[in-house]
This record gives structure tokens, C-alpha cells and sequence, in this order.
């Protein structure tokens, strides 16, 4: 199954939302959200900077992950980012091939 990286930050409400209910609560509702759509939780941790919450978590493929971005973020309380993970195998399988590119100006 695809793994994604995200990176969330709490906006507005989502923030009074985070201190009223604290962190285990939140990554219980990603729990329930990612089995809704048929995924699972890798890992999850809150973090200081930019970024309040950083983890991995696997999603049958990228149109269920985009649903579950698209939904969280539409909530305004909470900015998703999502990064496709690639294993060893699948860079291996990339290097393989040999696409033809032109560069800008060549």
C-alpha cells in the first residue's frame, strides 16, 4: 500500500480544539479517518516550528489519500500537506528507465 508523509499545522479553532481535547484525541480522529478510506496510521508526532504534527501513514491509493487532505483541509482548523513516499524498489524501478527530456534553451 502507498505511503504518504504529512505535515499538518492547527489554524484558528483547530488550535482551541487541540488544547481542549489534547494530542491523543487528535490522532485517535486521523485514526478513524484513514479507516475510513481504507488506511492506517505508521506513525505520528507533534513537533515544534512551522508544522505542529509530522507522520506516515499508508492509504490504498493517492485518490483515497487526496479525499482525506481535501476533507481535512476543507475544515479550516487544520493545513495538510502530503508527500507521496517512494521504497528503495520504486526508485530502483525509476532509475531503470530512460525517459527523453530536452532542457530549457538546449
Amino acid at each position: 500500500m502507498p505511503k504518504y508523509l504529512f505535515e499538518a499545522t492547527y489554524v484558528g479553532q483547530g488550535i482551541k480544539g487541540l488544547m481542549e481535547e489534547g494530542g491523543t484525541k487528535r490522532r485517535d480522529a486521523l485514526v478513524e479517518a484513514l479507516s475510513s478510506v481504507g488506511g492506517t496510521l505508521e506513525s505520528f508526532y507533534y513537533a515544534f516550528g512551522y508544522y505542529d504534527v509530522l507522520g506516515v501513514f499508508e492509504a490504498p491509493d493517492d485518490a483515497s489519500a487526496a479525499a482525506l487532505s481535501l476533507l481535512i483541509n476543507s475544515t479550516g482548523s487544520v493545513n495538510v500537506r502530503l508527500k507521496p513516499l517512494l521504497s528503495v524498489e520504486d526508485l530502483d524501478e525509476a532509475a531503470r528507465k530512460t525517459p527523453s527530456y530536452r532542457a530549457p534553451g538546449q
